[in-house]
């Protein structure tokens, strides 16, 4: 095994007249030959230093009006803000920390600022491409984030959703699965599943397959909540999951392997893939915010990336302050445009020979979500395309279900016209009706749990949940579909500084954040100990909070760390009955 080493890189140099040139506090520096921006902290005691570039997506940092201390810095994206004092974000609160970069005085008394650059783990045991012959690695589309990879005699399928709702019952397939889909997984030799999400991990169809194939291999990296925590629960049958580590070729045969990579923003749950093979690198980044904290293989022969924005209850579950429908409107419409701009600077960036969006085909084509269908805009997948081809010679494939692209043909011949087969003519490519039934009959089962005749439930499930001191009182109401309160649904304030359920809002001061729900969604959630994303990501609550304050913690902690294992109802209801 070849060893690699970590190198340094001097990313910016100051003499010493800029060196007392440097005032107190914050200061903007560029490098002048690569326009690269930086920020340095002056104190008496010390000097900090880190990139001009916000850990969320990569975004500018300016001065901060509000910060009258002078130590803040604040996002031009989405106004996220960092101290730079201790290279701490204050906004979202208690969420990142910012990588600094090391601060070293040269002979002349100047500074350098230097970065440390660990080895990049896929160079690790390089391979020089081969030849591909035609037909040899195939990449077939099945629907959202599920690919159908052919690489020699081996079969590979990323992210099987092909049947169901995923977030409860807010997300449904915007295309129609091609026909062979189920044989085409019977026929997966391994399953990558990228994190735990419902429209990657789709419990429904793994059921399927497990009907014929437990022992199906399913790959997973070794994130800090596990892929699979709620397996168990879910009952289906799978005997053959494999958590691996991140950053390490693991070996399929001798022609083919891969590596699972983490996201720099959400480590604890979102992860990314390089497969390789005879040298030929496929990327799918899939829904990293950052993935492998933006240290990514250049120049791979394929990349696949989410691109079409939705994917989150903001802002269009939220009401009341600033949230108009105009305000709504116009912040879709520019965060749809900078996640465009992001998507097609970073493809720019790695130079793949062929990059292809994907992961974003979902509708919320539930009669109830009507209004979120019609206003929460989706980027368009050939609007990103041509963004791409305008800055740079990479080829781009729009996906449609089945269709097939051959890279041993595209790398030889981009015009080649067998380098993409498109699906038959006639193949019904948009789905125009969806099995609601079964599903919302799974979460109705919920709201008539004998658990809800106990009001004592609120208070076993939010000391179960295990959030507490944090300054923060949420309203909890149920709702019918209509978001109006449920007749005989619970209404209750939680005050999370002492996990109190008090009668009234206290009268220290707190923020305030009141969340309506649909009764059948809460209810299943909280029944079965399910994250909120169903909720919240889910379309199935609507919001407001008082100051507008995004609270990362409470989120954080209910979105992604509540407990592995439910609730114990069985004996709550032995005492409680």
């Amino acid at each position: 095994m070849g060893s690699i080493e970590q190198t340094t890189e001097i990313l910016l140099c100051l003499s010493p007249a800029e060196v007392a040139n440097l005032k107190e506090g914050i200061n903007f520096v560029r490098n002048k030959s690569t326009g690269k921006d930086y920020i340095l902290y002056k104190s008496k005691s010390h000097l900090r230093a880190c990139k001009n570039m916000c850990k969320h997506q990569g975004g500018l940092f300016i001065k901060d009006i509000e910060d009258l201390d002078g130590r803040s810095v604040r996002c031009t994206k989405h106004n996220w803000k960092l101290d730079v004092s201790t290279m701490k974000y204050i906004n979202p609160p208690g969420s990142f920390c910012q990588d600094e970069l090391v601060v070293e005085k040269n002979e002349e008394n100047g500074l350098l600022f230097l970065e440390l650059n660990p080895p990049n783990p896929w160079d690790s045991e390089p391979r020089s491409p081969e030849d591909l012959a035609f037909g040899e690695v195939q990449i077939t589309y099945l629907t959202h984030a599920c690919m159908d990879l052919k690489l020699g005699d081996k079969r590979m399928v990323f992210d099987p959703w092909l049947i169901g709702p995923a977030f409860a019952r807010g997300w449904w397939l915007l295309h129609e699965p091609p026909s062979d889909w189920l044989e085409r997984l019977y026929q997966a030799d391994l399953i990558y599943i990228s994190h735990m999400h419902s429209d990657h991990l789709s419990y429904p169809t793994l059921k399927k397959v497990a009907g014929r194939r437990p022992d199906i291999p399913i790959y997973v990296g070794n994130t800090e909540r596990p892929v699979f925590w709620n397996l168990k629960q879910s009952g289906v049958q799978l005997t053959n999951i494999n958590v691996v580590p991140f950053g390490i070729w693991q070996q399929v045969d001798k022609n083919l392997r891969f590596m699972i990579l983490m996201d720099g923003v959400h480590p604890e749950m979102d992860t990314c893939i390089i497969v390789e093979y005879k040298g030929h690198k496929i990327l799918n980044t899939v829904d990293c915010t950052r993935p492998n904290g933006g240290r990514l293989p250049m120049k791979v022969d394929l990349m696949m990336s989410d691109f079409a924005g939705g994917a989150s209850g903001f802002p269009m579950t939220f009401s009341g302050g600033k949230f108009t429908e105009e305000w709504k409107a116009q912040f879709i419409k520019t965060e749809r445009k900078k996640l465009l701009n992001y998507k097609a600077r970073l493809v720019k960036d790695l130079q793949p020979r062929i990059y292809c969006p994907f992961a974003g085909y979902f509708v919320e084509s539930h009669p109830s979500d009507k209004y979120i269908k019609e206003t929460n805009i989706k980027n368009d997948p050939n609007e990103l395309n041509n963004l791409i081809k305008k800055n740079s010679d990479v080829l781009t494939w729009t996906p449609r279900p089945g269709a097939t692209l051959d890279l041993g043909r595209m790398l030889k011949d981009p015009t080649d016209s067998k380098g993409i087969i498109e699906p038959p003519e006639g193949t019904k490519i948009y789905k125009d009706s969806w099995d609601f039934g079964p599903y919302l009959r799974i979460l109705n089962a919920a709201v008539g749990d004998e658990i809800f005749r106990h009001s004592c439930w609120i208070k076993e499930y939010f000391t179960w949940a295990g959030f507490k001191d944090y300054n923060l009182v949420v309203r909890m109401i149920e709702t019918d579909e209509d978001f109006s309160p449920f007749p005989g649904g619970y209404d209750y304030l939680v005050d999370f500084l002492d996990l109190s359920f008090p009668k009234e809002r206290p009268s220290r001061e707190h923020p305030y954040e009141e969340i309506r729900s649909r009764v059948d969604v809460i209810r299943h959630v909280v029944k079965n100990g399910l994250l909120w994303d169903d909720l919240y990501i889910g379309f199935q609550t609507r919001l407001q909070r008082d100051p507008d304050v995004y609270h990362h913690l409470f989120w954080n902690h209910f979105q992604i760390k509540l407990p592995l294992t439910p609730p114990n109802w069985k004996s709550f209801l032995m005492y409680c009955g």
